[in-house]
């Protein structure tokens, strides 16, 4: 817990205090946010807002990745199994950075052009294609090592899983490892796609991102106080994951940061995370629901994301087959925004519901572990 603890303060710290170092970076690069003449008309006034700060929470993550790896020395010799960096972390970080990258390019891109249209749909679709089939390999094609006293191995587990999972693992639903790497893919995209579409006001996918990260934060440090592979644990119910302390560790940490980074980006915002951060918080989303072994569960952990990217489907849909609109606009937050509601208003609103999703989650991970124990 101490590890844990550690990395979300150094994260939050890194990310509060050097946000306004990056705005004065970004602006003085022009770095602005160039603002889609079809959006609403009410955020022409944001043109100019530096973007790319989803560059301060990565990096925030990964130094206090570190951080929290330096406070596991002082922890008993039971857990000094993970104070050596793993895969898991390589593959969690590794969603994060190079779907931000992604993102990068493409905000990289707008600013340079000074217009809205940066990498184009199949360019980001191949990024995301590519940054999910690399590390979803490496997810399911790496087993652990981990090993006691005596030297017997007490974990071989993955990172991913080969079978479909809701709370755990469900056997029946066997994938194998090309299909488990295939839904990976899927489950990349679909929350780097969800997390982008709804940055669209001022703090909304931050603040809704902190409440995912800190929902996963506790589901593996739950899971690592039952763990399996720990041999303390003598319970016949437990958790058979790779290396929750560690998803705990980069979960908290990143959660850390978008709080720091959500400081400034709060209405009104000083800075936008871009798709830097919103490509590199679904990607490591993404990850979180893999290595955890809660794919089914991720649409409730992340309902607010469902929710508003399911607006832009059925307005797509309806719009090609009738000719008709269902919302004045997609995605949701701006059909709200055309009905007259502020924007604090509906970002508030919008975190509640982001909320319930997460407390329904985490309160049918927690029955299903005393459904099973009682």
């Amino acid at each position: 817990m101490r590890a844990v603890i550690v990395a979300v303060g150094v994260a939050f710290l890194i990310s509060l205090l050097c946000t306004p170092i990056a705005i004065k970076v970004f602006t003085r690069l022009k770095a602005g946010q160039p603002i889609r003449a079809e959006g609403p008309a009410m955020h022409q006034g944001k043109k100019g807002t530096p973007t790319m700060g989803g560059v301060v929470f990565i990096l925030a993550t990964v130094i206090a990745y570190v951080a929290g790896h330096l406070a596991l020395t002082t922890l008993p010799d039971k857990q000094i199994a993970q104070v050596e960096p793993t895969i898991t972390a390589l593959v969690l970080l590794g969603l994060m950075v190079f779907s931000g990258a992604v993102g990068f390019i493409d905000d990289f891109l707008k600013v340079r052009k000074r217009h809205s249209g940066g990498l184009n749909k199949r360019g980001k679709l191949l990024g995301q294609i590519l940054v999910g089939a690399v590390f979803g390999v490496i997810a399911l094609y790496f087993p652990s090592t981990m090993t006691d006293a005596q030297g017997q191995a007490t974990n071989t587990e993955t990172v991913g899983s080969t079978t479909l999972s809701f709370i755990r693992d469900i056997p029946a639903l066997d994938l194998t490892k090309v299909g488990a790497v295939v839904l990976f893919i899927f489950v990349v995209m679909a929350a780097t796609n969800g997390v982008n579409l709804t940055d669209g006001l001022d703090g909304l996918a931050t603040g809704a991102s902190v409440m995912v990260l800190a929902a996963y934060a506790l589901i593996a440090f739950w899971q690592y106080r039952h763990w399996c592979a720990d041999p303390d644990y003598t319970q016949a119910y437990c958790y058979t994951v790779r290396d929750p302390l560690e998803i705990a560790l980069i979960a908290g940490a990143a959660a850390g940061a978008c709080v720091g980074f959500l400081w400034w980006n709060t209405s009104p915002a000083r800075i936008f995370m871009g798709d830097t951060g919103a490509l590199g918080l679904g990607g490591l989303i993404a990850g979180m629901a893999m290595s955890t072994r809660t794919i089914l569960l991720l649409p409730i952990i992340g309902g607010l994301f469902v929710i508003i990217t399911m607006s832009v489907v059925i307005q797509i849909i309806s719009f090609r087959t009738t000719g008709k609109r269902v919302f004045r606009m997609s995605p949701l937050q701006h059909h709200f925004e055309l009905a007259g509601w502020s924007e604090v208003n509906i970002v508030v609103r919008f975190w509640i519901i982001a909320g319930i999703g997460v407390a329904i989650a985490l309160g049918l991970f927690y029955s299903e572990f005393l459904a099973n124990v009682t």
